[in-house]
């Protein structure tokens, strides 16, 4: 499940996303993804012998500019989800969605490599339909671990 060579060997890979979520706005934040065109979070493949949390880790250093702070909800992920791609090299993803303390207030900035722009979306309220299509799902789940949990 370790993607070998671009774009899709083989063709499942495992990917950790990392979404940046402000807890007490009760919002994440997006970037408009350069390749596929879709507002996602950020994240990234596993390499090879990589643990996904690392991962995780390694993915908010390269596209936020930040050290990973997992005390949201813990380190654990908080979703699974498997999504076939869009483009000319579709393939399938086998995502584990990560959730990292952000502030709304900070003005994150993403990679200008990887990401168009950035906006941040709330939790509840969320309308942007050119996303992953788990987003929705996330949120929800996200939404009611926010509910068990204080800021």
């Amino acid at each position: 499940m370790f993607r070998r060579l671009k774009p899709a060997t083989p063709p499942r890979h495992l990917v950790s996303y990392v979404v940046l979520v402000d807890p007490r706005a009760r919002a994440v934040l997006l970037g408009q993804h350069r390749r596929s065109g879709l507002w996602l979070p950020t994240g990234g493949h596993v390499d090879p012998g990589e643990h996904p949390l690392e991962t995780a880790r390694r993915e908010a250093a390269e596209e936020i500019g930040i050290q990973a702070r997992f005390d949201v909800i813990g380190p654990d992920p908080l979703f699974l989800t498997v999504t076939t791609t869009v483009g000319s090299d579709a393939h399938e993803d086998v995502s584990l969605w990560y959730v990292i303390r952000g502030d709304r207030a900070h003005g994150h900035a993403l990679d200008p490599r990887e990401f168009d722009g950035a906006r941040w979306c709330d939790v509840a309220d969320f309308a942007l339909p050119d996303t992953d299509p788990h987003l929705e799902r996330f949120l929800t789940e996200l939404d009611g671990a926010l509910g068990r949990r204080t800021g």
